[in-house]
């Protein structure tokens, strides 16, 4: 690819996505174009051989979150879920270097993306609010009198006479 070697940022073809025939990547209702993807290779402190040191085989995935058609709570979702990973910019970047071949650490950049937002499209359970029985109660009001009674008896033998 151009640019692959001087670590330039590289906009893939619709034939470069691990994830999908036509180079889209589909999770749900959200459809992520072959166009929003940048791509940046640069050479990985991972397994390699003695290629470790030639051949650019660390992938690094780049996605502009205000141009997905995500809902705001959606889209703030998605950032808690990415902490550092979301730039200043509101770029998410995932990095890859577990296989020595850069096509490998694409298909697991795409997979972690691809873990990530379904993540953030799931809508989280409710919270119902409980409370604790009447037994529970007792119990537990019980317990603290008894570590009242222990701390009270630890007085030393020095003179309430």
């Amino acid at each position: 690819m151009a640019g692959a070697a001087n670590n330039q940022p590289v906009r893939i073809g619709v034939d470069d996505v691990a994830s999908a025939d036509d180079g889209v990547v589909r999770i749900g209702r959200l459809v992520i174009a072959p166009e929003q993807i940048v791509w940046g290779f640069s050479r990985s402190s991972g397994p390699g051989g003695q290629n470790v040191n030639k051949v650019s085989s660390r992938a690094e995935l780049r996605l502009n979150i205000g141009e997905l058609p995500l809902a705001e709570h959606e889209r703030t979702r998605l950032c808690s879920l990415a902490g550092r990973r979301v730039l200043d910019d509101g770029t998410l970047q995932l990095f890859s270097q577990e296989s020595r071949s850069q096509s490998d650490n694409k298909r697991l950049c795409v997979e972690k993306l691809i873990e990530l937002l379904e993540q953030a499209l799931a809508a989280p359970k409710p919270r119902r609010a409980t409370k604790p029985s009447k037994g529970a109660k007792r119990r537990r009001l019980e317990d603290k009198r008894q570590r009242s009674e222990i701390k009270r008896n630890r007085g030393g033998a020095g003179g309430e006479d």
